[in-house]
């Protein structure tokens, strides 16, 4: 257990292992802040460790839709959600400038809360808003990307 945005508390948790995966939100602090210190502190504290793999999920609002706009950029999508996607997005600007081997994954929509486990899903060209995929293939598609890593300084969409 430690604090994301703690690099110390980064490299004493992700001791001894060869990758990591960062699902963290604290929604009592700014998205900004929380995302864009996270992102430090995982590629300052992960590096210090030697663990060289990030897998993060990430949102898909801040990915390209059909129309190549970001999906938040979209008619329709919820303004009271921008400011959480803008963060997610400053957080995702802090990877990119890192050395780590990192991918930013994200539902190509959304998740679908009671989806059973089909054991399949596969990689989108965009994010798609109408797009569900349940949990456990979510994770499933995670833990490809740290077993098999097939992408490497990129963000993709599951569905």
């Amino acid at each position: 257990m430690g604090d994301v945005t703690d690099a110390v508390d980064v490299q004493h948790a992700a001791a001894g292992q060869d990758a990591a995966i960062s699902a963290a939100v604290d929604l009592a602090v700014p998205a900004h802040d929380f995302f864009t210190s996270s992102s430090r502190a995982l590629a300052t504290g992960l590096a210090k460790a030697g663990v060289r793999r990030l897998v993060v999920v990430g949102v898909s609002s801040i990915l390209p839709g059909a129309s190549g706009a970001p999906l938040m950029d979209e008619p329709g999508f919820p303004d009271e959600y921008r400011s959480f996607c803008l963060g997610h997005a400053a957080g995702l600007d802090v990877l990119r400038a890192c050395e780590l081997d990192w991918v930013y994954v994200a539902p190509a929509g959304d998740f679908d809360h009671d989806g059973a486990r089909t054991g399949r899903y596969r990689i989108a060209e965009h994010g798609d808003s109408a797009s569900r995929i349940g949990y456990a293939d979510f994770a499933i598609a995670l833990l490809d990307e740290i077993e098999e890593p097939r992408r490497h300084h990129c963000t993709v969409s599951v569905e």
